[in-house]
């Protein structure tokens, strides 16, 4: 069975705040490390109350320092935000002090609004550059040349695997280009998938960092005792979209009995749409749900992502989920698996 990793946004639940959503960030790290998840990632977003991983870098240093052996990450660091030098100093750090486990994301999204946005980089026009950043980028991890005027300091020579993220088309053509792994965002846009898996693995140019095309897929998971209790479970999900749809983002709200009553026929549509390639359910439920999506798109790695607004049943959820994936292996789950 092929690797399952996490992917975290720190959430903020309603009655917390950001000091809880860290302790439970590196909370659940250390739980997917025991478990054996591969990757830890968290992503970049702005200007969002229930999202608290802005500072990326930051937490993926806290992570990996709380932790010893899973790979820890950006899913991603969006570039637009940023110079590309700026980035490879940080990672170019994160990698030095923990060698051998960060991965570095590169979205094209700047992961808010535009007036945050510009509020970021205050030249920020658009991401027409990205191709050109993840290039300038890749070659501050080269090692520095005597004639190089700017180098990144630490960062040049220093292995840092670079992803390209998306959602669309873009980013499995430039993925494919640049012969670079790639991870595309189904557990929150799927509509290009199937298309964007295609593209990405006919047009894939072998590169010195990867020799064939390598694919990781985002997938919403919620796993419970039974099908009734998942579902309700995915109800906070639910309810973010459609509040963020609503332009109302605030933090992560509890589960309800009925979302029937909270959403619009049309918003229905919509979530239901964006959240697509999700498996929720108890423990049958989810195996089939991981199997099925796993032979469909024949992944090289699923990252699993679960926003559950209580912290013990989301690492319940976590726990189950890689249950699954023992069974459809043919293992047994490890001993100590749900202690």
């Amino acid at each position: 069975m092929i690797p399952f990793s996490i992917l975290d946004l720190a959430p903020i639940t309603e009655g917390s705040n950001a000091s809880q959503a860290f302790a439970n960030m590196l909370d659940l790290a250390r739980l997917g490390e025991r478990l054996g998840y591969r990757r830890y990632w968290l992503a970049e977003h702005h200007n969002m109350p229930g999202i608290a991983s802005a500072a990326t870098a930051v937490l993926i240093g806290h992570v990996a320092g709380g932790t010893t052996t899973i790979r820890v990450g950006a899913g991603g660091v969006m570039l637009p935000n940023h110079a590309p030098l700026q980035v490879a100093e940080q990672f170019g750090t994160l990698a030095s002090l923990y060698p051998g486990r960060i991965d570095l994301g590169l979205g094209r999204a700047p992961g808010t609004d535009q007036a945050t946005a510009r509020a970021l980089r205050r030249y920020y026009e658009s991401a027409d550059a990205f191709p050109q950043d993840v290039v300038e980028l890749l070659h501050y991890f080269e090692p520095a040349t005597p004639e190089q005027p700017v180098r990144a300091v630490p960062g040049a020579g220093i292995d840092v695997p670079v992803w390209i993220l998306g959602s669309s088309l873009f980013g499995a053509r430039l993925a494919a280009q640049l012969g670079l792994p790639y991870a595309f965002a189904s557990h929150f846009a799927p509509d290009a998938l199937d298309e964007a898996l295609a593209i990405y693995r006919r047009d894939f140019r072998p590169s010195p960092r990867l020799a064939a095309p390598y694919a990781m897929l985002g997938i919403n998971v919620v796993a419970a005792g039974n099908d009734a209790e998942a579902r309700r479970l995915f109800t906070t999900q639910q309810q973010g979209f459609i509040n963020l749809r609503r332009g109302r983002p605030g933090l992560v709200p509890p589960p309800i009995d009925d979302i029937e009553s909270y959403w619009t026929p049309t918003e229905k549509v919509g979530v239901e749409r964006a959240l697509a390639c999700a498996v929720v359910g108890g423990p049958a439920t989810v195996r089939e749900g991981l199997r099925e999506f796993v032979a469909r798109h024949r992944p090289d790695e699923l990252i699993l992502t679960a926003n559950i607004y209580d912290h013990a049943l989301r690492r319940r959820s976590f726990e189950l989920a890689i249950q699954a994936r023992h069974a459809l292996a043919g293992q047994g789950a490890p001993a100590d698996c749900c202690q």
